[in-house]
């Protein structure tokens, strides 16, 4: 029975599975969020400029999904404009 470190190994025609390398996936997870950061702050404030918007409070939503691990999580906030 595999444990909750342990990932289905891809190369097994019998259902093995093997450990996941935790350094490979945090560092991997961190790109992806740091990537994921980044451009939403540009498209947001690009958004934010085109709209001539310059007072009060967005609502904004984010939605990360991965349809392979049963993942959709959302995170709704408000940014305020100043």
């Amino acid at each position: 029975m595999p444990g909750p470190e342990s990932v289905p190994d891809p190369g097994s025609t019998t259902g093995k599975y093997r450990k996941m390398d935790d350094d490979k996936f945090n560092m991997s997870m961190r790109k992806f969020l740091k990537q994921v950061g980044v451009t939403s702050q540009q498209k947001i404030e690009e958004a934010v400029r085109a709209s001539g918007k310059s007072s009060g409070t967005i609502k904004v939503t984010a939605t990360i999904d991965c349809a392979e691990i049963g993942l959709d999580h959302t995170v709704t906030g408000e940014i305020d404009l100043g």
